[in-house]
């Protein structure tokens, strides 16, 4: 942990407030307005300092394990990827059990995980020295995230997701305010940092509001993909409790997966965000 991870800990440590305004000072170059948000980034921080720390609700959706009860509470649980197993302790993983292809991963905070496409070919000691480094870490000081505080550790081994391109399978992260969906932010080619974003409305109308879509060519298009309007109606499901998440879906041939629910998207704080859209999405989200 380098001296800018552990100072922002500190500060979390002593105040989570202070830790939001000197990360969002750090990140924008302006002091945050908390009394009267409106831009995105600063209603989400709102909703983490009041809010995320307080609901049960929010800090079990928050865990990638307990979040499946969730999912399953609201009647889709068809859309869970299969668990195959989870552990407290990496020394428990028994890799004899493991399928060749499958995904792990802890169950807080954001970037824990492995895709493992091939277990013959896996570095399995790198992979134990890798997933005990991320469960010491406490995720939720770095940027005082709240709902992941207290979050009881658990490795989670799902089924791989192959959509038989080679490739790490596309996110559709809906945006929803106030209980309903707006648009959708499709990520692909996420391999070896070269990941473009682009934001698509309900009717699959492509929404010019990102850097890539700025910089996209006129005729630009994607094929809507089979299966989002069945994505929309899940997150429409999802999302009906809370003021702000992103649902974050795979779309697997058709079929839709659920990944997890975000509440608090580059930890409040997204510097690549264009500043008329986090004003936009802003004035779209009542708290």
């Amino acid at each position: 942990m380098d001296f800018a991870q552990l100072f922002r800990c500190a500060l979390t440590i002593v105040s989570p407030e202070l830790n939001t305004r000197v990360c969002y000072r750090v990140k924008f170059g302006r002091p945050i307005n908390l009394s009267t948000p409106n831009t995105l980034d600063e209603k989400i921080l709102k909703l983490k300092l009041e809010e995320y720390g307080k609901s049960k609700l929010v800090k079990e959706c928050a865990d990638k394990y307990r979040v499946r009860n969730y999912v399953r509470r609201i009647g889709c649980e068809e859309i869970l990827i299969p668990l195959l197993d989870s552990f407290d302790k990496v020394e428990e993983i028994d890799w004899d059990k493991l399928p060749d292809k499958f995904a792990m991963k802890w169950n807080f905070g954001c970037g824990y995980n492995i895709i493992c496409s091939d277990k013959s070919k896996l570095d399995k000691k790198e992979v134990l020295k890798t997933m005990k480094r991320w469960g010491r870490s406490n995720y939720y000081l770095g940027y005082s995230e709240i709902q992941y505080k207290n979050v009881k550790k658990k490795i989670l081994i799902e089924s791989f997701l192959d959509d038989n391109s080679g490739k790490n399978p596309a996110d559709y992260k809906i945006y929803c305010f106030n209980g309903k969906p707006y648009c959708v932010m499709l990520c692909m080619d996420r391999e070896n940092d070269h990941a473009k974003y682009y934001f698509f409305d309900r009717d699959w109308n492509f929404l010019r509001i990102n850097k890539n879509g700025l910089e996209a060519p006129e005729d630009f298009t994607i094929v809507k993909p089979r299966g989002i309007e069945e994505a929309f109606q899940y997150a429409e499901k999802l999302c009906a409790p809370f003021k702000f998440v992103r649902v974050d879906l795979y779309i697997i041939n058709g079929k839709v997966f659920f990944g997890e629910l975000t509440f608090t998207p580059s930890g409040g704080m997204d510097s690549s965000r264009l500043p008329e859209t986090d004003l936009m999405f802003g004035e779209m989200l009542q708290i």
